[in-house]
């Protein structure tokens, strides 16, 4: 295990790609086949203790649970953990389901590259929810399955070697990107009461231990998708209220042990409408978190490390570039993860560096990004990277 005050340490944002048993029983509870529980949970166990395992041995330093208790996306498993909501098909004009509006038809880049987005989106494995339709007051009801979660977690860490584990949960603004209320009939109200729900789980990761991270791709990502025809000022009174509503969320937290996530979509796309870094720089650092997991090996944000030029990390608070991505089955060379975090160390501070990965390598159960032998060379490549990084920073 290294020590963060002569090294710098590694993690990843926490989704990884789930094995072939994990998926054939969350499919078969998917497709409404009866499974026993107690076999479903003994393999959900063993996977999660395998998962926590192999990230010690590749040298990652905080490690996560793979996300191997949510059975949809990284953003749609709060669905089942939350009451008053119901599912509606999405239907098209002539009356037949739809798949969704979050898959990409309706982007600005999807305009550009409409031949590419016509083959690439429905070969990621994801499942449209539907409308999401708020019935009735917003209740959490997840205890169940998040204290499963903390449990296996826990259960895995007392036999490896690590700095810490981590649980990666929604941000209020990306469970609920897109939604219908017929109940608050106001967004502020809606989302201030969604923010209390969620505020259960969240403290319930910090009570058991744990650190928590707070995944908001969507935050980003909505630029793309519902600012087409409207100015910057307008997504940033939107993106600003969610920031608002999140911080509500985390309320009474410690702040050290909480992470924020943002990317641009995990999606191996060209990007080129992404919204630029520098304009949410100043609203991310409004979150009341420890630490900001930003991509920063993406292609179209990796120039991005220069912002930290300018813009003032606040005392107390750590950066978690993304130095290797999730996107591509080409393994970054360990020299250049470590020339990725030895120049954002010599502006921040080293001991404010923790190596990262731009997003999850698996948004949900049956998302893939790259072959789990990439994936664990991945990690590999950016523990060694650390490790050399840490060499020269600290002589």
């Amino acid at each position: 295990m290294r020590d963060p005050s002569t090294a710098i340490l590694t993690t990843h944002v926490g989704s990884l790609v789930r094995p072939p048993e994990l998926r054939r029983y969350i499919g078969a509870i998917e497709s409404g086949i009866e499974v026993d529980p107690r076999a479903f949970d003994a393999c959900l166990e063993r996977t999660v203790a395998e998962v926590v395992q192999k990230q010690a041995e590749v040298g990652i330093d905080i490690v996560s649970d793979g996300e191997f208790g949510k059975f949809r996306s990284w953003s749609w498993y709060i669905i089942d953990r939350l009451a008053g909501f119901e599912q509606r098909p999405v239907l098209n004009p002539d009356g037949t389901p739809s798949a969704g509006s979050l898959r990409g038809v309706r982007t600005r880049e999807a305009a550009l590259f409409p031949e590419f987005y016509a083959e690439y989106f429905h070969t990621q494995g994801f499942a449209s929810p539907g409308a999401i339709v708020c019935v009735g007051p917003i209740r959490y009801q997840g205890q169940e399955a998040i204290g499963r979660d903390i449990q296996h977690l826990k259960a895995a860490l007392r036999s490896v070697t690590v700095v810490a584990g981590f649980v990666p949960v929604v941000a209020p603004g990306s469970a609920m990107p897109v939604y219908v209320d017929e109940y608050y009939g106001n967004e502020e109200r809606f989302l201030y009461a969604l923010a209390e729900a969620m505020h259960e789980e969240y403290r319930a990761i910090i009570d058991a231990g744990l650190l928590l991270q707070v995944d908001d791709a969507f935050l980003p990502f909505m630029w793309d998708m519902a600012f087409a025809e409207k100015s910057l000022a307008q997504y940033r009174d939107w993106a600003e209220l969610r920031i608002e509503v999140l911080n509500h969320a985390l309320r009474g937290l410690p702040q050290e042990r909480i992470r924020y996530h943002i990317c641009w979509g995990s999606f191996n796309t060209p990007h080129v409408v992404d919204i630029p870094l520098r304009d949410i720089a100043d609203l991310v650092l409004k979150v009341n978190a420890g630490a900001y997991c930003i991509e920063m090996a993406n292609p179209r944000h990796e120039h991005e490390w220069r912002l930290w030029e300018k813009v003032k990390l606040p005392a107390g608070r750590k950066l978690v570039p993304g130095v290797i991505s999730h996107a591509t089955n080409v393994v970054e060379h360990p020299e250049l993860v470590a020339e990725r975090l030895v120049r954002l160390a010599r502006l921040v501070g080293r001991e404010n560096v923790i190596g990262g990965t731009d997003c999850g390598f698996a948004q949900g159960p049956h998302v893939q990004r790259v072959h789990p032998t990439i994936m664990w060379a991945k990690l590999a490549a950016l523990a060694e990277g650390a490790r050399i990084a840490s060499r020269e920073l600290w002589n």
